[in-house]
């Protein structure tokens, strides 16, 4: 929730996006702190990263905001698996700048692991090299869920049966990278779901616009795909920081060499569910983290959450949330019957999820 750590100055020098990969190493001891606290439950995490139990605790603003942000997506990724059940399909799972998220193998521990057929995770090169050294160490016991794996690409690609660690870099155009990178793995068939956690705020507007439209032409009818699988998006970061607030966020990561050249065209709330109406999307809607906390998450979640430790920093709490958001969308090219119960998916508020089990 907070900026990134600085990078020293060799590491600007040489490397320009240094600070955006520090960028998932702060976010992977922000889940750290909250698994810990007991605010989460992620028994992969401390496999990847380095010296876990000497990582120090974040604040308790930190925790507090990492678990409303992964209560939220694990919710809507739930409700995709379920959609897909219901239709008798297995779904695809593309995870875009995915960096050291956990999701893969939290799902492959639950009860819908069946219905996941395909599993993608993109991000830069020496991103997936570490990530697939991790994996293959025996002591991290991620290559037990795994089964099978194979690298691939010198080291920075992995895959196995369901799970598919690819290196790239999502700016460059995905018409050059993206058809040797996926081949035959991702089929344009199956309901797929597309998942940005901190990844598009960074890329030229246009460069994510070119992304998204990628994905929308793969799953669009054709001779080969008459009926394409459902696609669906979900996207979390910062926006709205034209406002006093944001200006000091922007401030604190600019001197962290980082530019958030994608917020630019989402200075609110409403204008978050544009990002894929463009793309002519069914549906799409935006809360923010504020929303969320206050009207998603049921009372006695709220009350455990509270009782683990002091929070002191109410008002600056709001202010950061206010400050994030989750937008999903759906496109789907399904008959009037099915195509409902797509349009359906998405967060519920408390009180609809009470009138839905009364």
């Amino acid at each position: 929730m907070y900026p990134p750590a600085p990078v020293n100055r060799s590491e600007r020098v040489h490397d320009a996006d240094a600070a955006i990969r520090q960028t998932d190493s702060d976010a992977a001891l922000a889940r750290l702190s909250a698994v810990r606290k007991g605010y989460l439950n992620d028994r992969f995490i401390s496999s990847l990263l380095p010296r876990a139990q000497l990582q120090p605790l974040r604040p308790p603003l930190i925790n507090i905001g990492t678990y409303v942000r992964s209560e939220a997506i694990d919710r809507l990724v739930e409700q995709w698996l379920e959609l897909s059940a219901a239709e008798g399909q297995l779904c695809q799972i593309v995870s875009l700048g995915a960096g050291s998220d956990t999701r893969f193998w939290r799902l492959m521990d639950g009860p819908r692991k069946e219905q996941i057929g395909a599993y993608f995770e993109l991000d830069f090169p020496d991103v997936t090299m570490k990530k697939a050294m991790a994996i293959r160490n025996p002591k991290s016991g991620l290559s037990t869920i795994l089964g099978h794996s194979e690298l691939d690409l010198g080291g920075q690609a992995l895959h196995s049966s369901r799970y598919h660690l690819l290196p790239c870099d999502l700016r460059n155009p995905p018409a050059d990278i993206f058809p040797g990178l996926f081949k035959e793995y991702l089929s344009p068939a199956l309901p797929t779901l597309l998942l940005f956690e901190c990844v598009l705020v960074y890329m030229s507007p246009e460069a994510s616009s070119t992304l998204i439209q990628w994905f929308v032409d793969f799953f669009s009818p054709n001779t080969r795909t008459p009926s394409p699988g459902t696609l669906g998006c979900t996207v979390y970061e910062m926006f709205g920081l034209e406002d006093s607030f944001g200006q000091v966020m922007m401030n604190n990561l600019r001197a962290r060499n980082v530019s958030l050249p994608g917020a630019r065209p989402y200075p609110s709330l409403e204008s978050l569910p544009t990002r894929f109406l463009r793309h002519r999307f069914t549906s799409a809607k935006a809360l923010t983290l504020r929303n969320i906390k206050s009207d998603y998450i049921e009372a006695s979640e709220l009350e455990r959450i509270s009782s683990l430790e002091m929070l002191d920093e109410v008002e600056e709490l709001n202010l950061v949330l206010e400050h994030y958001a989750i937008t999903w969308g759906v496109k789907t090219s399904a008959s009037a019957a099915t195509m409902s119960s797509w349009i359906e998916w998405g967060l519920r508020p408390v009180e609809q999820q009470l009138a839905e089990i009364a």
